[in-house]
């Protein structure tokens, strides 16, 4: 091409660009300052508080908490010295709305005096498995190498006995021990390792984030890594698992004080009221039903808190409703 030819001119398409308050996604990329903070915990409270399940539970165990805190509020008969065996197996009566026992001991005051035990015995079992759960779950899940391999045999160790059978030995070599606390020790020392395989597992995920990389880019110690980011952030499945391991503990203990290994008589327990009361079930039923009630009420209701609880701190959960 010579150089007094010109080049062709290539004509570019117009190009149409709305104006901005034309435009209906105008807003996408703008931060709105006056939307309130959310976290997973902010969330789950926000799904708990239009769950009437979650409020209906939270109902009956701050009513569970108060009896056993404070029994004396709803009757002034004590639960063992005013038994008279004239009132065996006697029917309601003014004072004594669910009757008597076959040893003529009120009936209604022995429940409410004995949930003070049940939920002693079910708090510390919790107390016990989930500081265990916690530590070995987490030294497990971060460290890894030999320090995981170690203590998730030990664990496999402890999962592989039922806690049941377990206790039930405990409980018959200190048999002149049995007490709130060795029975305790006993359920707790061996229900630990489902809090330690769940935290492990969710700290093996949550290790990898990218908080958890710039934190050792800093120079913060692993130690230091473990509990103040990646533990917190690991911690939901723990609330839920712990909630449902209350519910297990309190059975636990009226298992074994059903079978004749857990609490001695002398402690007011629906377990032994329960055990007491399986001779009579065809001529006094009221004997077994009414504890046999009240520890399924109490069981009942950290189950469903536990499963609210399950659903709330779970997004796919919560989207999927």
């Amino acid at each position: 091409m010579s150089s007094d030819q010109k080049a062709p001119t290539v004509l570019s398409p117009d190009h149409y660009v709305a104006a901005l308050d034309e435009s209906p996604i105008s807003g996408v990329d703008v931060v709105s300052l006056d939307e309130k903070p959310s976290n997973l915990y902010i969330d789950a409270w926000r799904d708990l508080r239009r769950r009437p399940m979650f409020w209906i539970s939270s109902a009956l165990i701050i009513f569970v908490i108060f009896v056993a805190l404070f029994p004396g509020v709803f009757t002034n008969t004590p639960p063992n010295d005013e038994c008279f065996l004239s009132n065996s197996l006697g029917a309601p009566t003014a004072g004594h709305p669910l009757g008597f026992t076959k040893q003529g001991c009120d009936i209604y005051s022995r429940i409410l005096h004995g949930t003070s035990t049940s939920l002693s015995v079910g708090l510390i079992v919790i107390a016990l498995s989930s500081i265990t759960g916690i530590i070995m779950g987490a030294f497990a899940g971060f460290y890894g190498g030999w320090v995981d391999t170690v203590l998730s045999r030990i664990g496999d160790i402890f999962f592989s006995i039922p806690y049941i059978l377990a206790a039930i030995v405990v409980m018959s070599v200190l048999s002149e021990h049995r007490n709130v606390w060795v029975i305790s020790l006993a359920i707790g020392a061996f229900t630990w390792p489902s809090t330690a395989r769940v935290l492990r597992s969710e700290i093996l995920r949550v290790k990898n984030a990218d908080f958890v990389t710039a934190a050792t880019a800093i120079g913060l110690s692993r130690f230091r890594i473990l509990v103040r980011h990646v533990l917190p952030n690991s911690i939901a499945p723990v609330i839920v698992v712990t909630t449902l391991s209350l519910a297990a503990a309190i059975v636990a203990e009226a298992t074994l004080s059903f079978l004749g290994v857990g609490l001695p008589s002398t402690f007011m327990s629906w377990g032994n009221d329960i055990s007491t009361a399986q001779v009579d079930i065809r001529t006094a039923p009221q004997t077994l039903i009414y504890p046999s009630l009240a520890l399924t009420i109490t069981v009942l209701s950290f189950i469903l808190l536990g499963e609210a609880l399950r659903d709330a701190l779970d997004p796919k959960a919560r989207a999927l409703r």
